[in-house]
């Protein structure tokens, strides 16, 4: 056979298009992967949110567009607004204020400082779904505040609420130097209690240290060798009398109610002169709640006290704990739909939540707000200090030492901050108009605008 005929045969084989088909395939492919994916990141970007457990990845209208629903939460219509449930939404205008303007920040609070690469964290907004938030407003905070005393009691998920709020407030101050500490302890490492004092205002912004708000002591005589404190669930810590008569009160605990944290370290639960050696953690915690309640229902004087108690605020280690490998550096963006961990599946809440529940249809749940920040807490995996922990000199941390419990800041304590900002302000507005009403004949006063 010519050579020639046998070329014009190979040519009618068409060996190359299959091969060329499978590959445009795969290019068209890969295109549409990168266009969703582009798509989504400017979706976040500009403030588009996902919502619904059901329907994860549904377009929802754009921040501005869904303006048109929202009330004003401190409106006259923003009373049953729930400013818990909402959605993460991108902002520009965030943060309210920079880590390394904030001398009132602890070293192991200041992620960007630490080497963190990346500011994302710090941009996104919570947005209730049918209402608007007052956006947090230094100046007006600190003339409420003027000659008041706000206190931040609980664990040190609560000392980084109560450096937020600092920071937030210290925002507005020009002059640093007219913010002290009134016993001149450093913030840094420094357990028991803190007194920042704003000159200008003479307010104090207060942190009691009190991880399981009950008293811890030693145990009672009598008692096994293998306790080695208690925790009097039928009483306050004793740092208690210094906080009946603040103006704010912010109360969390939580995170030291586990194992690790009581049994394993011998450290036991004690009612009246009783040690309960066979109480399980969930049930003393339960009961150190109630002692909680029952305190600011006889103690604390609502005329005069404002009480919060915020939720409990999750973890997010992966693949471990603190101890042994549990990560989160890798996570850059929050969770934009709801969380996919039931709230009921971290102890904490819903023991808490029993609890004050119990009391919702009595005298004692009007003299008290909710901080209900546990399940808007979930989303943010993004938030933690994780590496980024040991000052700007020793960070980043082992790999497999990363802290997945506490929060970069600026970032998500601000949010609480700002939820507690709005409750405060609408509860003032309640007040006021509670007062105007009665004062009038023939008028009655509803309480409707209560959270």
């Amino acid at each position: 056979m010519p050579f020639s005929d046998a070329f014009k045969k190979f040519k009618r084989l068409k060996f190359f298009e299959p091969s060329l088909g499978v590959l445009g395939f795969f290019f068209v492919s890969v295109c549409v992967i990168l266009c969703f994916f582009y798509l989504d990141y400017r979706a976040a970007a500009k403030g588009f949110r996902f919502s619904g457990q059901s329907e994860r990845y549904m377009w929802l209208q754009s921040n501005g567009s869904s303006k048109d629903f929202r009330v004003e939460f401190l409106g006259e219509d923003g009373g049953e607004c729930d400013v818990f449930d909402g959605d993460w939404v991108w902002d520009e205008s965030y943060p309210l204020y920079q880590s390394n303007g904030c001398p009132f920040l602890d070293e192991g609070f200041r992620c960007s400082e630490n080497g963190r690469p990346d500011l994302f964290y710090t941009k996104w907004r919570w947005q209730p779904r049918y209402c608007n938030l007052p956006r947090f407003d230094a100046k007006l905070m600190l003339e409420k505040l003027r000659d008041k005393r706000i206190v931040f009691v609980g664990d040190s998920i609560g000392r980084n609420q109560w450096e937020s709020f600092l920071c937030m407030l210290s925002s507005a101050i020009p002059n640093k130097d007219s913010i002290y500490e009134v016993n001149g302890n450093p913030i840094t490492k420094h357990k028991g209690f803190l007194v920042f004092k704003f000159k200008v205002y003479n307010c104090t912004v207060e942190y009691y240290r009190a991880p399981f708000l009950v008293l811890q002591s030693r145990p009672p005589s009598g008692a096994s060798q293998k306790v080695r404190t208690t925790l009097r669930l039928d009483q306050m810590d004793w740092n208690s009398g210094k906080w009946r008569d603040a103006n704010m009160l912010v109360f969390n605990t939580g995170h030291w109610w586990n194992y690790g944290k009581t049994i394993k370290g011998g450290c036991y639960f004690q009612e009246g002169a009783e040690v309960k050696m066979e109480m399980s953690v969930e049930d003393a915690y339960q009961r150190s709640i109630e002692t909680v309640v029952q305190w600011i229902d006889t103690v604390v004087n609502p005329n005069r006290t404002q009480v919060f108690f915020r939720t409990y605020a999750p973890v997010h280690f992966r693949g471990g704990d603190w101890k042994n490998g549990g990560n989160c550096h890798l996570e850059t963006l929050p969770e934009l739909a709801s969380s996919l961990v039931p709230t009921e599946s971290w102890s904490q809440y819903r023991i808490a939540n029993s609890v004050l529940s119990a009391f919702s249809n009595t005298s004692k749940a009007m003299k008290f707000n909710v901080l209900n920040v546990t399940q808007l807490t979930a989303r943010r995996k993004d938030g933690h200090l994780s590496l980024y922990y040991l000052g700007p000199k020793l960070s980043p941390a082992s790999i497999r030492r990363q802290d997945c419990s506490h929060w970069c800041l600026p970032g998500v304590p601000d949010t609480w901050n700002e939820l507690l900002y709005a409750l405060f302000l609408k509860h003032e507005r309640t007040s006021t108009l509670n007062a105007s009403t009665n004062s009038m004949p023939g008028m009655s006063w509803t309480n409707s605008l209560l959270q």
